[in-house]
């Protein structure tokens, strides 16, 4: 059966950065009884599903290749082993693994962390210090004032730039999820498309014939069961992707929003100390340093969430390329990717070639023995019509009996032409449906005939993509896309949010130390700037007395 990952992090870590391919088959099986018509042995055909069985069915070969992905990216220390390196490469269902890409983005939240007790410890010494220590007199420096308020003035600008930054790629990210998000749906809606065009094209096969002449019944009855496969099959498909795709937009939604709060907390704290310094309000500033004192921890720690993210988004993206170089291999994405089991996979194939096959048979045999037929006595109706003239060409078939790949000889006609030559042979009728001139075919028998070339062709032309479909060839493909449009920009923007994180919060960071500095100059400026005056004011007044 078709198995994935049970982990909701794993589905999700998967499906952010390609596409899951997750459904479920089950076998039908058919009891064969011979009912006039030549039925066509089912072999244990493999001459497809061998292309790949080793990594399409669900039993694995124990000699088989396995492919470490993304080995160099993922080589990490592991917290969970005594902070070894982790040398197992991308395989979101194993817990080293996990642990290893989680510690890549435990950097700044240590350094929140340190943030949180230095500048706390800072605050605390600051505070003794003015209500244990405070002096009578003060220092002033001109250097010491303008340099704090050029500083003060230039990491306002970077925090602005930072959080600026932070915007855009919040942005670009979002819209990298819904592409790919959309993509997925797309892929999705392909695979259910084609899926019930194959089983219209089946069901359709029970209902079309040539006269009398049909498909037998064993064969409506394995339609039957393979319309209950493939209804499974293509409403799994739709499921599990609308499932998973509800499940990521869940996730990053609240995402966003957190994104877009701290980003405007951030900017508005950082105008709001510049103004409050500039116009001396020494307490209202020594609140708002409280306050991004906590916010500062708070944007390291988002940091640290899109260093993870970012990391994780990077990681799939070199084993999704990684795995499309090795398709032959086994690898950690074979335990994500769903997997058809080799019942299931045969049957698919015995079912639809076979109804091809008698659908064609069908046809040839009315042909052959109706409507080519000379020797017919005009009370065999409905089988006589007064049939006459050149011999009609037969329906080339596409499979021999053990359903093997069939090339057409001289003189039969194929899916393409077979409607428009048979077109020649329609003869005339009279009320009573019988020729009153040369031909083979009644309008009634030709409109049978073009329905049944229309429906064999459908299931012929249908076979390749369920072949691609179990041999992973549409997987594969997808996942090129994905890898080639829309991971170079996942990773860009990832890495855009977390240096905008980075920027906003250490700028953010020197500005808070700047607030306070330049309201002490300031508060010191003014302080000189009031003795200086008194001191002239006394001396003129000592000036005038003496």
């Amino acid at each position: 059966m078709f198995c994935f990952g049970s982990n909701p992090l794993a589905r999700f870590l998967f499906l952010l950065s390609f596409f899951i391919l997750a459904t479920l088959f089950s076998s039908s099986r058919g009891t064969s009884h011979n009912h006039g018509l030549h039925r066509p042995h089912f072999p244990e055909y493999n001459e497809v599903v061998e292309w790949n069985t080793r990594r399409i069915v669900a039993e694995t070969s124990t000699n088989s290749t396995y492919v470490i992905l993304a080995a160099k990216r993922t080589y990490r220390k592991d917290p969970s082993n005594n902070m070894k390196y982790y040398t197992g490469g991308w395989n979101i269902t194993n817990s080293h693994y996990l642990y290893s890409v989680a510690y890549s983005g435990v950097g700044p939240l240590i350094f929140a962390g340190i943030w949180l007790v230095f500048f706390g410890v800072f605050m605390l010494c600051l505070c003794f210090r003015h209500c244990c220590c405070r002096r009578k007199s003060y220092g002033y420096s001109r250097t010491a004032y303008a340099v704090s308020l050029i500083l003060l003035l230039l990491f306002t600008t970077a925090t602005i730039v930072g959080v600026g930054f932070l915007y855009a790629g919040q942005a670009k990210f979002q819209n990298s999820i819904v592409n790919i998000v959309s993509y997925i749906l797309h892929q999705a809606d392909t695979v259910v498309e084609n899926l019930k065009h194959l089983l219209d094209n089946l069901e359709a096969a029970k209902g079309v014939g040539v006269g009398q002449i049909s498909l037998p019944h064993e064969f409506k009855g394995e339609i039957d069961n393979m319309g209950v496969t493939i209804n499974q099959l293509a409403d799994t498909f739709h499921n599990v992707t609308g499932k998973n795709s509800d499940e990521i937009r869940n996730f990053l939604n609240p995402l966003r929003l957190a994104v877009i709060y701290v980003a405007a907390a951030v900017l508005v704290l950082a105008l709001l100390g510049l103004l409050f310094s500039i116009l001396g309000k020494k307490w209202v500033v020594y609140c708002l340093v409280i306050v991004g004192w906590i916010l500062v921890a708070g944007t390291f720690v988002m940091s640290g969430m899109f260093l993870l993210v970012h990391n994780v988004v990077a990681d799939t993206c070199v084993a999704m390329d990684e795995w499309r170089q090795n398709t032959n291999s086994n690898s950690a994405l074979e335990e994500i990717i769903p997997k058809v089991d080799n019942t299931t996979a045969q049957e698919i194939f015995k079912v639809t070639k076979g109804v091809t096959f008698s659908l064609v048979s069908v046809v040839n045999y009315a042909i052959a023995n109706v409507s080519n037929a000379n020797n017919l006595p005009p009370d065999a109706q409905p089988l006589y019509f007064n049939q006459s003239g050149i011999l009609m060409p037969t329906y080339c078939n596409p499979y021999n009996s053990d359903l093997t790949d069939r090339k057409c000889v001289p003189g039969e006609v194929d899916f393409t032409n077979a409607s428009r030559i048979w077109k020649k042979y329609i003869c005339e009728v009279s009320s009573s449906d019988i020729c009153i001139t040369t031909g083979r075919l009644t309008p009634d028998r030709y409109t049978q005939l073009a329905s049944s070339v229309n429906v064999s062709y459908g299931l012929y032309t249908g076979m390749p993509f369920v072949v691609e479909l179990i041999d992973s060839t549409f997987l594969t493909e997808t996942l090129k896309d994905i890898s080639e449009n829309n991971c170079p920009s996942l990773r860009k923007y990832t890495q855009w949010v977390y240096v905008g994180f980075i920027t906003s919060s250490t700028a953010l960071m020197f500005s808070l130390i700047f607030w306070v500095a330049y309201v002490r100059e300031r508060r010191h400026r003014a302080y000189t700037k009031r003795a200086d005056r008194q001191f002239s004011h006394e001396e003129e007044a000592s000036y005038i007395q003496g």
